[in-house]
């Protein structure tokens, strides 16, 4: 059967991708290496590596079921599935492990409503979500670590630390709101016990850390335009696998 969708037109890739024909082949590139496309034993895959690279990316982008997704391209619901769960996992983003002296970071948690209560509890958005810890560098706005996911309900100050992302942080100056008190991270000035208002010059420390620290809001909006990460139907690891993959992807995206 003729893949209705397939990555030998470069008019598909970016729509069902979110990346550019030249990041996606860059994409491709970093699997293959990986040994995505090696031999293995058992049915060989019916569509090309190019092709259930864009399967997996077009699952995160659009979050179609796959009783949706597959006759796009042309396999069964059992072999899309089959697909994600193999490349899915290959495509997660290995976090930075050393900065440049003068790096600034900046950490702030997100939701991501996910259907999976085993992992996810009720939280502040009314959903049970899972917590993700996201650092990015302040100058690139790019993703330089993800923690593990945790239970929608656990304030950020706790999950910086059990989620691993302060692990993979370090010793890096970083950057937060004013959720992380205790933690040792840069966080806005608050007013003592019966101060009225904060001097001068901390209202002004906190207005340029205000817009700093609003670079990884962005970031969080140019993630969940892959729309997974706005109802995630995946089960267990599939909502940190997805979350790894698409800050590789918006990594790639954002570097053109």
């Amino acid at each position: 059967m003729v893949s209705v969708i397939t990555a030998v037109e470069p008019a598909w890739i970016t729509p069902f991708s979110g990346l550019s024909p030249r990041a996606f082949g860059m994409l491709v590139t970093v699997l293959r290496r990986a040994g995505a496309d090696t031999a293995r034993k058992g049915r060989p895959w019916s569509l090309p590596l190019e092709d259930r690279t864009l399967l997996v990316a077009a699952y995160w982008r659009t979050n179609l079921t796959m009783r949706q997704l597959a006759p796009l391209f042309g396999v069964s619901k059992s072999a899309a599935d089959r697909i994600i769960n193999h490349l899915g996992p290959m495509l997660a983003y290995q976090p930075r492990k050393r900065f440049a002296k003068n790096t600034v970071l900046i950490v702030d948690g997100t939701l991501v409503p996910t259907r999976d209560h085993s992992i996810a509890e009720r939280s502040k958005n009314c959903r049970y979500s899972t917590n993700h810890q996201v650092v990015i560098d302040a100058d690139t706005r790019l993703v330089v670590a993800v923690g593990r996911p945790l239970a929608g309900n656990r304030n950020d100050c706790k999950a910086w630390e059990e989620s691993g992302a302060k692990a993979a942080d370090g010793k890096t100056v970083t950057i937060a709101d004013g959720g992380y008190p205790g933690t040792g991270l840069v966080i806005p000035h608050r007013r003592e016990r019966g101060q009225a208002r904060l001097p001068g010059w901390k209202e002004e420390h906190n207005k340029s850390h205000k817009q700093v620290r609003a670079r990884v809001e962005h970031v969080f909006a140019r993630m969940k335009t892959w729309k997974i990460l706005r109802d995630c139907r995946l089960k267990g690891e599939g909502v940190h696998h997805a979350m790894l993959g698409i800050a590789r992807m918006h990594n790639l995206a954002l570097g053109g």
